[in-house]
């Protein structure tokens, strides 16, 4: 089911005022009657809050987390483009702010998540779950509010964005602002620029590996027009055609803002205020969000477990990889066990099935 929620206003984290906040959400499933049965899932960067259709495989009917089984929440983030209020947004009466939309944070979009489960009446979750930007925010929230989350999933995630993923942000940045329609009062501005600001991205999203086996050509006598190339630039095309080059810039810099011990006496003390049961999953080959990430965190929240997963694709990984990730997530969440040691999952994905997985966030 998909719902909006208006709240009267709403303050940022650099004290600006977000009149009247819409929130859009999708909601699947039944809350049980002991009302123990939530997840809620933050999603990443350019995804939404239909998390039944970009994660296929670990959501939905039959897979780990059935709508039959749990209620399941997802909000759309503070600053996108799919109804919760962002960029494109119209202010009342009057035009969209634009490129004019105040900074967000993450722990902005956490307490926008947590705006939402109080006009829902939700009490507790059950499992709160997020990879990249989703596990930014689910780990902000976990602080936030220590006593309301169970079991914890961060992927693919950390405590604080990297110089490294500042670089690749700004670099999608600069490509934005370089397109001479961004900026030019239009809601469409900027779609140059976001194409290739895209083409910037995956190159972070992927790995070497990934491209190798997707992308070589077979043809020895080609001079020109390689399919890595192609590849490029229908990936960019395809997010342009659905996405606003104003939310790309407003999502990237919340991004980049994540550091959990700002205004606390340091990132170790904020990750200590976590109380909920933590797994922490990395992916082997994820460049973006290195798995030395994810063991810092594992080293620092009390109750956490570390898995990672052996995959070829890079930071993609959290998204090809579901029957790995579901595989986890059950022994985390039934068998209670007590890591001493990494687990490592194999990917079960074949080379040329990954022709056919495009990205979706």
């Amino acid at each position: 089911m998909y719902s909006s929620i208006t709240k009267k206003s709403f303050i940022l984290e650099n004290g600006e005022i977000i009149e009247n906040l819409n929130i859009c959400f999708h909601t699947f499933g039944k809350l049980n009657e002991a009302r123990d049965n939530v997840v809620w899932v933050c999603h990443a960067l350019t995804a939404n809050s239909d998390v039944l259709d970009w994660w296929d495989g670990l959501f939905g009917t039959g897979h780990f987390f059935d709508p039959e089984n749990y209620f399941i929440v997802c909000a759309n983030s503070l600053g996108s483009c799919y109804g919760t209020t962002g960029p494109t947004t119209p202010e009342y009466a009057k035009r969209p702010l634009l490129e004019r939309f105040p900074n967000v944070t993450t722990r902005d979009m956490a307490r926008m998540n947590d705006e939402l489960r109080k006009c829902l009446s939700i009490d507790s979750i059950h499992a709160l779950i997020g990879a990249s930007q989703g596990g930014q925010q689910a780990l902000e929230w976990a602080i936030l509010r220590p006593a309301l989350i169970d079991h914890l999933f961060l992927i693919a995630t950390n405590a604080r964005h990297s110089a490294y993923g500042i670089a690749f942000n700004e670099s999608q940045r600069l490509a934005i602002y370089a397109d001479p329609t961004y900026g030019n009062g239009r809601m469409n501005g900027g779609r140059q620029g976001l194409i290739a600001a895209r083409s910037i991205a995956l190159l972070s999203y992927r790995s070497y590996q990934s491209y190798s086996a997707t992308q070589t050509e077979s043809n020895l006598e080609k001079t020109d027009d390689y399919k890595a190339i192609s590849y490029q630039r229908y990936q960019g095309k395809k997010l342009a055609d659905r996405f606003s080059a104003y939310a790309y810039v407003t999502l990237s810099k919340a991004m980049d803002s994540h550091n959990v011990g700002r205004g606390r006496k340091s990132i170790v003390e904020a990750l200590k205020l976590v109380k909920a049961r933590t797994l922490v999953i990395g992916v082997s080959t994820d460049n973006l969000f290195p798995v030395s990430e994810q063991r810092f965190l594992v080293r620092n929240i009390t109750k956490a477990e570390y898995g990672e997963i052996d995959s070829p694709y890079g930071h993609d990984g959290f998204l090809i990889e579901t029957l790995q990730l579901g595989s986890l997530m059950r022994d985390f969440l039934f068998n209670n066990y007590k890591n001493n040691r990494p687990t490592v999952f194999k990917s079960t994905i074949k080379k040329n099935q990954l022709m056919n997985l495009v990205t979706r966030i």
